[in-house]
């Protein structure tokens, strides 16, 4: 066997199989590395580009414990969005405002962010933004979202979309199942309102199915869309 020659070769010899040898085990490497980008790849949504939900969980903990209470989480939900779809432009129609909201959410959220598309509709984004600057970046976000989307040559539909946020220093843990339970009990008590919500303590405790139930009141508002 060659792990036996090697052994009993002389030491020239011996580097000389050793080098041979290492030969295959670097292109398994290449291969290996080749096929890790192609799963990785394939982790995210083909029409939007954005990081599926399993790929957007690992880089929405990775934000939360670097970041800890400077990290917020936000999710998006668009409404009325079964209309777009049944609309005259059809499912082309609602495909050009996925996309068009994937790209506004990686633009808010920069390089630092996570975004993923986690739902038919539904859109998550994990990022770096720290206390003083939440309330204006939240509302920034509400009226990207509210801009109207070129679905075809000259023709723009409105857009809508309800926005929750939850952060670990407002609830005390940078624990993200909690985080998105509280952004998603959030974003449904602030639901048809075109302003971003911030979770508070309250939405924490708030029981939910699939992750949909009306949030508590004492929700904490920001912003007006445009």
């Amino acid at each position: 066997m060659a792990s036996t020659a090697r052994v009993q070769a002389p030491s020239g010899n011996r580097a000389l199989l050793i080098t041979t040898l290492a030969v295959p085990l670097t292109g398994w490497t290449v291969h290996a590395l080749a096929l890790h980008r192609k799963l990785a790849a394939a982790r995210r949504d083909p029409l939007t580009g954005l990081l599926g939900r399993d790929g957007y969980t690992t880089r929405a903990r990775q934000i939360t414990d670097r970041y800890g209470d400077a990290a917020l989480i936000v999710l998006v939900d668009l409404d009325h969005f079964k209309a777009i779809n049944d609309g005259p432009g059809g499912h082309a129609a609602g495909d050009r405002v996925l996309a068009a909201t994937a790209t506004r959410l990686t633009a808010w959220a920069g390089n630092r962010g996570a975004v993923g598309r986690i739902g038919g509709d539904e859109f998550a984004v994990a990022d770096r933004i720290g206390p003083g600057r939440r309330e204006l970046r939240l509302a920034q976000l509400a009226q990207m979202l509210a801009q109207p989307v070129e679905v075809e040559d000259g023709v723009l539909v409105d857009v809508a979309a309800s926005i929750g946020a939850a952060c670990p220093d407002a609830l005390g843990t940078t624990d993200l199942s909690v985080l998105q339970r509280a952004a998603d009990a959030a974003m449904y008590a602030g639901k048809h309102t075109g302003r971003a919500v911030l979770a508070g303590p309250q939405h924490a405790t708030v029981p939910s199915i699939n992750g949909r139930r009306a949030g508590r009141p004492g929700t904490h508002t920001l912003g007006r869309a445009a």
